[in-house]
């Protein structure tokens, strides 16, 4: 399972939100790039970011630090935030990154999201965020009352590149990943699966690890990294 440092970038810093409320805000770093460089020297596969100025505007703010970011490292690097068009996907990838993770837009129009896979096969991601098994969008704003699980079974045709389950209740707390929900949604996805919020522990890590490997291959880790509750490396070999 890959373990993947999560960079929540808001005015141009480094921030992490507890369970994406813009008011329970924590500063970590004013310089992104660093922090990506940082990163990748400790062994990340593979760099999350988002645009959390994007999520709650509707359209992408800060592609010139992400562009920065991309130059900086040579690990790949997926972006979410904002990309609720082609137009926005389309500038997105030309900032050099990998992935686009889309949410809201792919949530509330299967037929972007479809266009945007089949433009794009392999490089769009899937970001899944519920709420108590329901699918919230507009930067976690909005309940939509979908079921997680529904949506993501409903994309089995598409040409993802994987899905980004988060919890949000979980997300920024340290409590834990909620494991029966990412169960269902192992079940439910033919799609690689991403796991997100929680993780506080390199048990929590191992948990993960183990609980479907053909289908878990990643996690994001964000609040435990920051606050040095383990390091990337220790998590990269618990994850093994």
């Amino acid at each position: 399972m890959l373990v993947i440092p999560a960079i929540d970038l808001k005015g141009g810093q480094v921030v992490r939100l507890a369970q994406g409320d813009p008011l329970r805000q924590t500063f970590y770093s004013a310089d992104p790039v660093a922090m990506a460089r940082r990163w990748e020297k400790e062994g990340a596969p593979f760099l999350h970011l988002v645009d959390l100025d994007g999520a709650f505007r509707g359209s992408p703010q800060q592609l010139s630090v992400v562009a920065l970011v991309a130059r900086s490292v040579s690990v790949p690097v997926q972006l979410g935030g904002g990309l609720r068009s082609l137009a926005a996907l389309e500038q997105a990838f030309e900032s050099g990154i990998e992935r686009a993770v889309l949410g809201t837009a792919a949530i509330e129009d299967g037929e972007f999201l479809a266009e945007a896979s089949r433009r794009h096969p392999g490089r769009v991601v899937l970001g899944i965020d519920a709420r108590n098994g329901k699918v919230a969008v507009r930067g976690w704003a909005a309940d939509t009352g979908v079921s997680a699980t529904e949506l993501a079974a409903g994309t089995a045709d598409l040409p993802l590149a994987a899905i980004v389950y988060t919890d949000i209740g979980r997300d920024g707390m340290l409590a834990g990943p909620n494991l029966e929900a990412l169960r269902r949604m192992a079940r439910a996805t033919c799609h690689p699966l991403i796991a997100s919020g929680g993780i506080a522990t390199l048990d929590d890590v191992k948990r993960l690890a183990a609980l479907d490997p053909s289908r878990v291959v990643g996690a994001l880790v964000g609040k435990a990294l920051y606050e040095g509750r383990f390091s990337l490396e220790e998590a990269i070999a618990a994850a093994r």
